[in-house]
């Protein structure tokens, strides 16, 4: 397998005019926390087969959504549109029909890809829209269960099946004509309808049963209980704080789920060393850029928390690789600390395939960083960030920079802001959002914020007039995908 992956991004020349525009094969996780890869340096999971695309590739060492939660950050990548330009105003998080005409897939499709998807769908689109429509070959396949029964009577389990209907797509590929495959796994998102510990509530492949039996799971980094008490009421009755206790309230659940949460991701990287095979049986190793990366990031019990919508960098923070094969060898291997969203892949995607973007793409490509190019404009140094829907607790809208992380949680009577400075407050444990000595900052912050929201059309409608009230407490669970 190991000599498969070397082979796979081995490839060392530089497209030009006359080479066949590159396929594109995009695998998107779910509730993947940024550092949850060997290749990032964590100490216990084994993601092998990404680790060495990384190698070969670029690895994005600050990547972020715009908003973390899974329906509205698969959006942001469809559209490159912030949540605040492609919502609904009055259907809150609904996407605008005219926002559905430039994604991503269809704009390929148009130029002429192949396009396929195959897995975990979840954009809240308007009543009778169908992804089937807008793709070649689309299948949905979700979870609640993630095994599913087979014909003959046999259970699979989703991240499995995703990567069976992948390699599937590769091989009917014609080899005339570029495609773009998207393979969206439900993994590593909880089972939210079974709380058992381990395969109840994170339900992992066969292929990685047993992993990480050995292995002790220390408690998590942010786990002390003055941090959670340090949080205003409102983040203390949220659902941050009401799933936390389906799998991490007692050591013994914690480590269990941890390790299954592991698992799970593990599968991930099993199942697309398939797909690499797959590419390269086929003959498409050689032209095919890969993408790996999630739609939110995950606490994993920090802060006393499970889940992600807050604002906090382990919600926002997410892993995201690119495998270039006609990067030269001497630009492969290297991690990029530049500030990079969910937002830029779909301008990256059709900057590989020669498109011109659409003029209602927010994003910006990443192919300059990935080639390691001058650009006459140079990258941004700070980015809007927002949460609109679960409203009042988790509806906030903010600005991170270099060094300070600003948040307004906007459906709280007053509003409640943060202030972190990164600098010497890396963890974001100190808000300084009343502190005399930070008003000017403050001040700069809340400016910053308003001109990128009033950028997006401004200040959302009151709470009861934009289809976000608060669910009953019987269906937030459901909800808060």
């Amino acid at each position: 397998m190991i000599r498969l992956l070397l082979f796979l991004c081995s490839f060392g020349s530089t497209l030009t005019a006359a080479e066949p525009r590159p396929n594109i094969l995009f695998l998107f996780a779910d509730d993947q926390r940024y550092d949850t890869l060997s290749c990032a340096g964590h100490p216990i999971i084994q993601t092998p087969t990404i680790d060495q695309l990384a190698a070969n590739g670029v690895r994005f060492s600050n990547a972020h959504v715009t908003t973390a939660v899974c329906w509205v950050s698969r959006a942001v990548v469809l559209t490159s549109q912030w949540a605040r330009a492609h919502g609904k105003r009055d259907a809150v998080p609904q996407v605008l029909p005219e926002s559905l005409t430039t994604m991503f897939p269809v704009v390929l499709r148009q130029a002429g890809y192949r396009t396929g998807h195959y897995g975990k769908w979840h954009m809240i689109a308007p009543p009778g829209f169908k992804p089937e429509e807008h793709y070649d070959e689309c299948e949905t396949i979700t979870r609640n269960p993630y095994f599913k029964t087979m014909p003959d009577g046999s259970k699979r389990h989703e991240t499995d099946i995703v990567c069976d209907r992948g390699i599937d797509f590769i091989k009917s590929q014609p080899k005339d004509k570029p495609f773009c495959l998207n393979l969206w796994f439900n993994a590593a998102h909880a089972e939210d309808n079974d709380h058992r510990p381990g395969i109840g509530l994170y339900p992992w492949p066969p292929s990685v049963d047993g992993m990480y039996e050995d292995r002790s799971i220390p408690p998590p980094r942010l786990g002390d209980a003055a941090i959670f008490d340090a949080h205003p009421q409102f983040l203390k009755d949220s659902i941050n704080r009401e799933r936390f206790f389906w799998g991490y309230d007692t050591p013994e659940k914690y480590e269990t789920n941890v390790r299954a949460y592991y698992r799970m991701i593990s599968g991930i990287d099993n199942a697309i060393s398939r797909v690499l095979a797959a590419l390269k049986e086929a003959g498409f190793a050689d032209n095919t850029i890969i993408v790996y990366s999630a739609d939110n990031g995950y606490y994993l019990g920090d802060r006393g928390f499970q889940g992600k919508w807050s604002h906090y960098e382990e919600s926002l923070r997410v892993p995201m690789v690119i495998c270039d094969p006609r990067l030269p060898n001497e630009k492969r291997g290297k991690v990029c600390g530049d500030l990079v969203l969910n937002a830029d892949l779909a301008p990256t995607f059709l900057d590989w395939a020669g498109v011109k973007c659409p003029a209602a793409y927010e994003g910006r490509s990443l192919s300059t960083l990935i080639e390691g190019k001058g650009s006459d404009k140079p990258w941004r140094t700070h980015f809007f960030c927002e949460h609109v829907d679960l409203a009042p607790k988790l509806t906030w809208e903010g600005i991170r920079d270099q060094r300070y992380v600003y948040a307004r949680y906007f459906d709280q009577q007053p509003a409640y802001e943060f202030l972190h400075d990164l600098h010497t407050d890396r963890d974001e444990l100190k808000n300084l959002a009343a502190d005399p000595a930070q008003a000017e900052t403050l001040k700069k912050m809340r400016a910053l914020c308003d001109t990128e929201m009033n950028a997006r059309g401004g200040a959302l409608l009151p709470m009861n007039q934009r289809g976000a009230k608060k669910p009953a407490k019987g269906k937030a669970k459901k909800k808060a995908e």
